[in-house]
């Protein structure tokens, strides 16, 4: 009976790996915003197999990790192309493909160190993201130093390039771990729903201003780099002074928003503490 537990739990494990899998897949095809050499904001398309780590451990997340990032691979052959050698293709490989995708399965590396499964997912969302970024900015100034990125200051113009679509990208990730974990009991075999505690509630209706301000101002900045040649980053110091007085207001108003949204969610659930 216990071999017979062990084998449907095991085959349960299996199955919804291979669902999330086939979910950061389809989700990676949603693009918010498509970077012209590479990189793009997807809808939570890396928090499937965060999911999948915090669910299962480190171990199984890089595994899961790892055959998302074959998968991701195989989509992305073309980019092989434009590798000007042998080496150079093997690079790409490694680090825009099995390194980059492989470490989302780091994401669940918080989940017994830290209490509250929000904040335990969210960090380690964070963590694989900035894992990722950095995969993708040594692959830019080395491998494609010269291809897409200018040779002159690569390391500074791959910073960029990168960080225009993973920080949107790692922002999507971590409040999109953060209420998952709050809304589902990830940690007990059979995932359930849950009641969200009124702080989690009060930061999800406060994170959404905030999240549609960032996603303007990177389709702003986005933009702003964009020319009649493609992708050029230097465009910025030339950007007319109105774009970035559009920019502040966006930020402002996203920051207003959020903190009336807060304080009047908050003081509803005061009124609540006294009436009961």
């Amino acid at each position: 009976m216990a071999n017979e537990k062990q084998q449907i739990n095991k085959t349960a494990r299996l199955t919804e790996t291979a669902i999330m899998i086939a979910a950061a897949m389809v989700l990676s095809f949603i693009k918010l915003i498509d970077m012209p050499f590479g990189g793009s904001v997807t809808l939570f398309s890396m928090l499937p197999i965060a999911i999948v780590a915090f669910r299962y451990g480190v171990p199984w997340g890089l595994l899961a990790g790892l055959v998302n990032a074959v998968i991701q691979m195989l989509f992305g052959m073309k980019n092989l192309t434009y590798a000007t050698s042998a080496g150079a293709a093997v690079a790409i490989v490694m680090l825009d493909y099995i390194v980059a995708f492989t470490v989302l399965g780091l994401a669940g590396m918080f989940r017994n160190k830290i209490k509250d499964n929000g904040t335990a997912l969210t960090l380690g969302c964070f963590v694989a993201c900035l894992l990722r970024f950095l995969s993708h900015t040594i692959a830019g100034c080395t491998v494609w130093a010269g291809v897409s990125i200018p040779d002159a200051d690569g390391l500074i113009y791959s910073l960029a390039y990168n960080a225009a679509y993973m920080i949107p990208e790692t922002v999507v990730t971590m409040v999109g771990g953060y209420f998952v974990a709050n809304i589902l009991t990830l940690t007990s075999p059979e995932v359930k729903r849950r009641k969200m505690e009124p702080k989690a509630t009060a930061a999800l209706f406060t994170s959404i201003p905030v999240v549609v301000g960032i996603a303007l101002i990177f389709v702003m900045i986005f933009s702003m780099v964009q020319t009649e040649d493609g992708f050029d980053i230097t465009a910025i110091a030339s950007a007319d002074i109105w774009d970035w007085i559009r920019i502040a207001v966006i930020a402002l108003v996203a920051g207003i928003t959020a903190s009336i949204i807060r304080v009047l969610m908050m003081a509803r659930e005061q009124e609540k503490k006294i009436a009961s």
